[in-house]
């Protein structure tokens, strides 16, 4: 049974930083692509970020490109999220997510990943 564990949100001021981590289990984590995805307030889930299985291959939405780096442990079976330069629509729940396959080309369909329970992030001064 997938398991997906986020931690690391929280209240940071704009301009601020934040690493988001998720841990993984129940399947074998090296085999697959992992994304990022968040929900804001009142608004429908957004793909952020993707890399592939062994890590050598990551994607960003054009709204946090530059800004946010995702990366991956294998051998902790941990993905992560380096949130730099935060700014107040960046406040939402995040949530990882298992893509269906070693490469991300499956991971943009977020509505049909699992994900986890997710992490509050809130932006403000």
């Amino acid at each position: 049974q997938v398991q997906l564990v986020e931690s690391g949100g929280g209240w940071v001021q704009p301009g601020g930083s934040l690493r988001l981590s998720c841990a993984a289990s129940g399947y074998t984590f090296s085999d697959y692509a992992m994304s990022w995805v968040r929900q804001a307030p009142g608004k429908g889930l957004e793909w952020i970020s993707a890399i592939n299985s062994g890590g050598s291959g990551t994607a960003h939405a054009d709204s946090v490109k530059g800004r946010f780096t995702i990366s991956r442990d294998n051998a902790k079976n941990t993905l992560y999220l380096q949130m730099n330069s935060l700014k107040p629509e960046d406040t939402a729940v995040y949530y990882c997510a298992k893509c269906p396959a070693a490469g991300r080309s499956g991971c943009y369909a977020v509505t049909g990943l699992s994900r986890g329970q997710g992490t509050q992030v809130t932006v403000s001064s």
